[in-house]
């Protein structure tokens, strides 16, 4: 049977008056990679940002290892093993892509040469870069930069939210291949992604997410298959 690493129940998030996520039940097994799917206003950012604990929940619980963390600091589930990527990169422009990397390990006592060299080999434009300042990277390196920071945490789970946003086709690949070959090595993924076909055609699993509730769960298999969701998230019309 399989061990859930993540599981969040009956989550609300509101800002304000407004109810962004609505009652959502989801969750993570150890070695998955998931992905939620969803147009733009349907809570996704929201929902990453709540389980990683940058945005406090008004009702319902995280659980991730074991351990219930709803009301736990977010710098305090980042060294439990949870590691986020945010949309928009944020990369710290004025340092190194080296010195990038490493600030992704503050929560380790010493930084692991041995996944900073791993960083390297699935994404050898970062270390073509490492010496350049990452303000100016290109979008896709930033990206790049942004993916193999959160990794340098030896996250149990890794966050990722629209990893290929506004990317070249041919750096969606590079950055495709390279959550695979982060799924491979045994890390968990989390994955909010427009790009609904390439997301699915990776994960495991999927949920949409519409209006802060969830209205289709099931296999990629399945997901990519429904009628529904090829009309809504696909581009094909029945």
């Amino acid at each position: 049977m399989s061990e859930k690493l993540l599981e969040v129940k009956n989550l609300h998030v509101s800002y304000g008056a407004i109810k962004a996520i609505k009652g959502i039940d989801l969750y993570v097994n150890k070695g998955e990679v998931v992905t939620i799917l969803g147009a733009n206003g349907a809570g996704k950012t929201t929902t990453l940002r709540t389980i990683s604990g940058l945005l406090k929940s008004s009702e319902g619980s995280i659980t991730f290892d074991g351990k219930e963390i709803t009301q736990v600091p977010a710098h305090d589930i980042v060294s439990l093993g949870m590691s986020h990527s945010p949309e928009g990169r944020r990369v710290f422009g004025t340092l190194s892509v080296e010195e990038n990397l490493l600030m992704g390990a503050y929560t380790l006592k010493k930084h692991d040469k041995e996944t900073l060299n791993w960083i390297y080999k699935i994404l050898p434009r970062l270390q073509e870069r490492k010496m350049q300042l990452a303000g100016t990277l290109s979008g896709g390196e930033q990206q790049m930069l942004a993916i193999g920071r959160a990794i340098m945490s030896k996250p149990k789970l890794l966050i990722l939210d629209e990893p290929s946003l506004g990317l070249a086709p041919v750096l969606v690949k590079v950055i495709f291949k390279a959550i695979r070959d982060i799924s491979e090595s045994g890390v968990t993924v989390l994955l909010v992604e427009q790009n609904a076909k390439a997301a699915l055609k990776l994960a495991n699993r999927g949920y949409v997410l519409e209006l802060g509730k969830i209205t289709h769960e099931g296999s990629s298999e399945e997901l990519l298959n429904s009628e529904t969701i090829q009309e809504a998230y696909l581009g094909k019309k029945k």
